[in-house]
């Protein structure tokens, strides 16, 4: 536990995101939750859950990276909607009509 939270404290969180003890974690959130979105399911839908949510972020609170109550499975559109993220927006490709 300790070696985690250093690599959180060291900004490293790739290195915590694929340690044993998340992938461990990580699988048990997803069969207490069905895996099912949860915010989806709140809203009276569906959706497959991809994503581990932590209720508590991991760098103001790293002492509670590694506990089930604090993570919640989310699809990737929800879990994009709480971290105020925008889908990829399609980029205009400039493309010659020009035929020769």
């Amino acid at each position: 536990m300790q070696e985690l939270t250093n690599f959180i404290a060291q900004r490293q969180l790739m290195r915590f995101y694929k340690s044993r003890e998340w992938m461990t974690l990580r699988l048990v959130a997803l069969k207490r939750d069905n895996h099912e979105c949860q915010m989806c399911k709140k809203k009276g839908r569906y959706h497959k859950a991809e994503n581990v949510h932590h209720l508590k972020e991991i760098l103001t609170h790293p002492h509670l990276s590694l506990t089930l109550s604090n993570l919640m499975c989310l699809c990737i559109s929800c879990h994009n909607e709480i971290h105020d993220r925008k889908p990829n927006e399609r980029k205009q490709v400039f493309t010659n009509e020009e035929r020769w």
